[in-house]
């Protein structure tokens, strides 16, 4: 976005960002201070995005004990995932960038999955450190999907739609252990299960703003600005709408 490229935002190292976080059936802000997590606000519930997402946004600027003016830019989840929450999200962040006049980030919501289990690459070691899957659930045996490095979370394949069967990842399963996680991964548990090195978290892995807010941090810094006006969600297939059947 040139409108910012002399923008006195640019010369600050530690910048306030908000962010935005709706890719599934819950929703999430933050702020964050650089990378120091100043408030968090999340609810994990059924269309809570819709309803919810302008009260959190509020909170964590009060509990921050800042002004909309105080913020510097405003992060969104970019996607993929829920159509519905992703169209929610980043309505929402445009809507602030246009009435604040702030920069838009936006964050590959995997990627972001893939920080908030960073921490698991020293517990399954380091001598050979796992790679990475985040798993958005997309309907049947699809899910939304990616592979990243645990120690660097350098992505290593492209995002995907992708159809799990039994030979889903073999190459790589041979060679390389794979922690798979989010509310994708449990559906596909009884197929990869029977891969060696195949791992499945127990712990839920809900997105959350928490990892956009650490992620938009280093895009801020980089100038990776999105244009507002014309920014879309990576929906990455288009949304099908089902209707009722009538009666016969």
């Amino acid at each position: 976005m040139s409108n910012f490229v002399n923008s006195k935002l640019l010369i600050f190292v530690m910048a306030i960002i908000l962010s935005i976080e709706t890719s599934t059936k819950g929703c999430s802000t933050a702020i964050h201070q650089d990378t120091r997590l100043l408030a968090l606000s999340e609810l994990f519930h059924e269309k809570s995005s819709s309803g919810m997402l302008t009260t959190l946004v509020q909170q964590v600027v009060k509990v921050s004990s800042l002004s909309f003016d105080d913020i510097d830019a405003i992060a969104v989840a970019k996607g993929p995932g829920s159509y519905t929450g992703l169209r929610i999200g980043v309505s929402t962040a445009k809507g602030l960038c246009f009435t604040l006049d702030k920069p838009l980030l936006a964050i590959n919501t995997l990627q972001a999955m893939a920080l908030q289990v960073h921490h698991v690459a020293k517990s399954v070691g380091n001598d050979n450190p796992p790679l990475l899957c985040p798993m958005l659930d997309a309907r049947r045996m699809e899910v939304y999907c990616a592979l990243y490095e645990a120690t660097s979370l350098e992505q290593v394949t492209a995002t995907e739609a992708k159809i799990i069967d039994e030979t889903s990842f073999e190459e790589i399963l041979k060679t390389r252990r794979i922690v798979f996680f989010g509310d994708g991964a449990t559906k596909c548990q009884a197929v990869l299960g029977k891969f060696q090195n195949a791992i499945f978290l127990n712990e839920t892995i809900n997105p959350s703003a928490k990892a956009i807010g650490e992620l938009a941090n280093d895009a801020f810094l980089k100038q990776e600005f999105e244009n507002v006006a014309d920014f879309e969600p990576y929906y990455l297939k288009e949304f099908m709408a089902t209707t009722p059947k009538k009666a016969l």
